[in-house]
């Protein structure tokens, strides 16, 4: 078996992304606890 993380930037805006945390519900919703708590980063 092979590395299983192969670390690709364009997976990790596509899945964990701001734009893609926009897009649905929860993904809103954790922005916005993120938001709340006051983090410097709010997604990748």
């Amino acid at each position: 078996m092979g590395p299983t993380f192969n670390p690709s930037n364009l997976k990790k805006k596509r899945r964990f992304g701001f734009r893609a945390r926009s897009k649905t519900a929860g993904g809103r919703k954790v922005l916005s606890s993120r938001r709340r708590k006051g983090r410097r980063r709010l997604s990748h």
